[in-house]
Order: C-alpha cells, then sequence, then structure tokens
C-alpha cells in the first residue's frame, strides 16, 4: 500500500529490471507494469510548490507491521526498540509515500544530509520527534564523519561512478544508518526516562564495530556481540576488541556468521527473557538501519542522473553488494517511492540472492564459503524476507509460510509467480574472488584508484556490463575502505596506505570472550546478560 503524491501512469513494460511490478496492471494487461509519478492535475503558477508541500508533509500517522502478518503494529520507537516482531517476522511500514517527479527534482540539489532528514520525516511522526529534533539528532549523527559531505561519488575512467558510503568512524556504510540510530535510540530512552536496554548484535564484519561506535559508553546501554573467529579481517576484529568500556561486550565464535545468529534469534523467541531485559538489535533487522540507508539511492541517483530536466526522469543502474540484503531493501523501497533507478544486487561466491531472484531457488548450500569479501559471507539474508514481502503485494501469509520452511528445511522453492516479480524487477549476479582480484587490479591501473573486495564485486559488474550497455548511467555502491581488508589488496598485488587511525589498532588492548564450537551458546549468552544486569540493578541486601 502508499500514499502517492500525484498521478499514476500505468504502462505495460517489456524490458525486466528496475520497478517492483504493480499488481493491477499485470492484472489488466498480462505483463510486468511500471509505475511512473507525475505531477498533480492543478492549475496555477503554485503546482510545483503544492507538490513539495504534499509530499514533505509527516505521516502523523506512520505505522510498521510484520512481513508475517501475526503482530499487532507499532509506531517508530516501537519498531526501534524490537528485534524481531512478536510473531517472528520483521516490521515494515504499513504505507510507503510516493513521491512525484516535482518533488524528486527539488531534492536533487540536497546534500545527503538533508535527504536523511527529508526521508526520516516522511517515516517518522512528529508527535514522536518534532521535526527540529530530528534534524539535530540527524546533524550529531553525522559530525563525527572524516568528508565533509559525509558520502562522495568519485567518477572514474569509462563512466564508472563509485559512491564512497565509508567515510565514518569505522570506515564501512553501516556508520552512516547506525550512527543516526544510536541518536534516536538515545532520544527515546531520554525522554521515556527507561532504565536501560539490551542490545544483540551478530556480525559478518562490519555491523558489530559499527554498532558498538553508536552506543559505546552510554550508561543506559550494553551491547552484546558475536563475531566468527578468523573470518573477520584483523582490523575488523580490533575495531570491536579493542573497545574497553563497561558496556560493551564481545565475544568471538567458532562459527559463521549465520550460526551466530542462532542464539540471538533464541533470546529473541523467549517473550519473557526478551521483556525483562529490554531486548533489541542493530543488526539491518532494525527498520531504522534499513529507513537511513534508503538515502543512498537517492543521493545516488541525483548525482548520476545524466539530466534531471527530462521528462519522465531517466533511469539509473545501482549496483548494491548484497549479503544479509538491508541496502537492497532500502533500494527497493526507494523504487517504491518512485525513484526511477534499476537495482542490481551482486553477491560473492554465497549466492543465495542470486538463485533466488534468477531461479526461485531460495537454498542453503552446504557450507559458508570464506571469501575475501567476507561481510558478504552469508547464506541466510533475513532481509530476503521483506523484500518477499515487497514483491508479494504485502502477503504475508505467503511471506510467514516461506520464511517458516525455509528455517525449518533450510530450503524453498519460491512460487512461480513471486520469482517472475522477483526477475523482472531486480538483476543480479555472482563475483568469485578471482574476480574479485582481477577488478581491484584493474581499477587501480585504469584509474589509481583502491577498492575494498566488497566494492570489487560491483565494479565487476560494471566492467561486464559497460561494454555492452555503454550508454547505461550506472552508480556503484563501495561499503567499505580498502584500508580494512589488506590481505584482499595484497592478493591482488597492490600497497596499502595504512591510516595512523588503524595502524594502532595492532598495538591496543584487547578484550573479549570465547563462545567454542559444542557450546550452549545460547544459555552462556543469557548468563552474561543476567550477570551484567544483576551489576546494573543489585539486588538491595
Amino acid at each position: 500500500m502508499s500514499f502517492i503524491v500525484g498521478r499514476i501512469l500505468i504502462e505495460n513494460r517489456k524490458c525486466s529490471g528496475g520497478f517492483l511490478p504493480l499488481r493491477s496492471a499485470q492484472q489488466i494487461s498480462g505483463s510486468p507494469a511500471r509505475r511512473l509519478l507525475l505531477p498533480p492535475r492543478r492549475k496555477g503558477k503554485d503546482l510545483r510548490q503544492r507538490g513539495l508541500r504534499a509530499a514533505g508533509a509527516k505521516n502523523r500517522n506512520m505505522r510498521y507491521v510484520s512481513t508475517r502478518g501475526g503482530a499487532g503494529s507499532v509506531d517508530f520507537e516501537g519498531a526501534l526498540l524490537s528485534g524481531y516482531a512478536s510473531d517472528g517476522g520483521l516490521f515494515m511500514p504499513q504505507k510507503i509515500p510516493a513521491l512525484d517527479s516535482a518533488t524528486l527534482r527539488k531534492w536533487s540539489s540536497f546534500s545527503y544530509p538533508e535527504l536523511v532528514k527529508q526521508l526520516c520525516s516522511l517515516f517518522i511522526s512528529p508527535e514522536l520527534i518534532p521535526e527540529a529534533e530530528l534534524n539535530d539528532l540527524i546533524d550529531r549523527a553525522f559530525s563525527r564523519f572524516r568528508h565533509k559531505d559525509i558520502v562522495h561519488l568519485s567518477r572514474l575512467e569509462k563512466g564508472l561512478n563509485v559512491l564512497e558510503l565509508w567515510h565514518g568512524v569505522t570506515y564501512a556504510f553501516k556508520d552512516l544508518s547506525l550512527s543516526c540510530t544510536g541518536q534516536f535510540l538515545q532520544y527515546f530512552l531520554k525522554k521515556k526516562k527507561k532504565k536501560h536496554v539490551t542490545i544483540l548484535v551478530g556480525t559478518s564484519g562490519d555491523t558489530g564495530s559499527s554498532a558498538i561506535e553508536s552506543v559505546r559508553g552510554e550508561k543506559n546501554v550494553d551491547i552484546f556481540v558475536l563475531l566468527p573467529r578468523g573470518l573477520c579481517s584483523q582490523v575488523q576484529e580490533r575495531q570491536m576488541t579493542t573497545v574497553i568500556e563497561d558496556n560493551v561486550h564481545v565475544f568471538i565464535t567458532e562459527g559463521n556468521s549465520d550460526e551466530i545468529d542462532e542464539p540471538i534469534k533464541e533470546l529473541f523467541a523467549d517473550e519473557d527473557f526478551s521483556r525483562r531485559h529490554n531486548l533489541m538489535s542493530l543488526n539491518s533487522i532494525n527498520w531504522s538501519r534499513i529507513l537511513v540507508q534508503i538515502a543512498h539511492f537517492f543521493y545516488a541517483y541525483f548525482r548520476c542522473a545524466p539530466s534531471m530536466g527530462a521528462a519522465p526522469l531517466p533511469v539509473v543502474e545501482v549496483v548494491v553488494p548484497t549479503g544479509g540484503g538491508g541496502n537492497l531493501t532500502a533500494g527497493c523501497l526507494a523504487q517504491k517511492m518512485g525513484l526511477p533507478i534499476d537495482l542490481v544486487a551482486v553477491v560473492n561466491d554465497n549466492d543465495v540472492v542470486h538463485r533466488a531472484i534468477q531461479q526461485g531457488d531460495f537454498s542453503l548450500s552446504r557450507s559458508v564459503k570464506s571469501t575475501l569479501a567476507s561481510a558478504m559471507d552469508i547464506q541466510e539474508p533475513y532481509n530476503m524476507e521483506r523484500i518477499f514481502w515487497l514483491f508479494s503485494g504485502s502477503d504475508s501469509n505467503l511471506v510467514r509460510s516461506l520464511m517458516e520452511e525455509f528455517y525449518s528445511a533450510k530450503k524453498v522453492q519460491l512460487p512461480s509467480q513471486l520469482q517472475k516479480k522477483l526477475s523482472e524487477g531486480l538483476k543480479s549476479c555472482s563475483v568469485s574472488d578471482e574476480e574479485i582480484v582481477q577488478t581491484m587490479r584493474r581499477c587501480w591501473e585504469d584509474n589509481r584508484y583502491l577498492l575494498c573486495p566488497h566494492s570489487a564485486t560491483a565494479v565487476c559488474y560494471h566492467y561486464k556490463r559497460s561494454s555492452c550497455h555503454p550508454s547505461i548511467s550506472r552508480c556503484c555502491l563501495a561499503p567499505a575502505s580498502p584500508v580494512k581488508f589488506e590481505n584482499a589488496v595484497l592478493k591482488a598485488d597492490l600497497t596499502l596506505d595504512i591510516s595512523p587511525e588503524i595502524r594502532k589498532l595492532k598495538d591496543m588492548e584487547t578484550r573479549s570472550c570465547a563462545l567454542k564450537r559444542g557450546d550452549d551458546w545460547a544459555k552462556l549468552l543469557r548468563q552474561q546478560i543476567e550477570a551484567v544486569a544483576k551489576q546494573r540493578n543489585p539486588t538491595p541486601s
């Protein structure tokens, strides 16, 4: 469902990719549909201003519902201060705002922080966070970023555009959403005078350090982070283990990122434990993460669109390195809001997302493969649940059935109609370690520009497609800085200029606990949380 500014024109679309299909148009025409958002039919010279006012108006009744349909709706605060919905699903907006072309043209001149403010105001009721306070929280969130523009577009040779999302504290794109989420969290905790929350985070590399930085030192928060031993880069691991704060608790596990998620899910499923300790997550199951990441796609579009004066507005292809699917979900939402982008999901050898899009095969491989793009070494991308919900027309019964089968049997074949919509609305490809290395080397030789291995997956797609589709405007998202992945840089026979900030991590004190294979991780984690809670609130003698 969506509330729409302007008129909607439905037209048949024969080519694949790019826009979320409209079910009504498919029923009428029997073919995929494309949504074109046109200005409202109004007379007078204030047409543009009226459209902008309507698009920018706060949605005072924004509610969030579970993808599985079995939980009551919540407001933004409820979605933020939670993990999974009570029925095991993930929260999504009940209504999705749609923007007309006049609004998009107006927004095209906005800075990245201004885009975040505009988007957040559409999804967060002003009764929860008044506009002035919301803007202040976002400004504070971005105050520690190293680049004046927060994100930066590098325009390289032969039409290669790389959007650098990694200028935050931990050199990863997660800093963009988590810095804002941390500010929103503190706002509600102080406003409600809530005593304490416990954050559970599983990480394949970058989320853990970004989450830690967003709440480190806060007295009303304890964060418990689980990371896989030997499967993160040394820099990624030390960005977590060198944070010596009373409220930061890091666990190094003998398992992969998907195995880490299991004890976390178990604790969230324990309703009594979850309630007593106010459990929440800062993984991308948290809606706030997805919301802020929508801005990436608007910024990418406005910087790469050949002309904002054309009618209709031109399409830009955005290439998304994909692990857990949070960024991809944000891109799908940007599409549904009316942004004319085609989305490409690029994965490494852990190709479950690619197989789901191309073949409807949503199933685990025998094991998670360790690759150079380690943050994408994920076989259970939980945000695909949100994508299934979007592409199925918010069919919560179907989503619940699919996810229950997937988590019990570790495989599910998507219904042909859903798979058809996925393959029409999204493109995808898989990139090997060898291709990652070759791409890093080629980009350096052509541009003297160093990529991280995750960014290289997107640029690899660009190199493959640019020869046969040279006229397409394309933007490759760069989720992390190469300084975090020295081994991958060395494999490409390149050299890395390591900043003093990163170099000093090797000599810093570390602190962590071990979770060994065969141990009951959920039980041990539960005991640790109980022990910390007892320290925070000792029983009176």
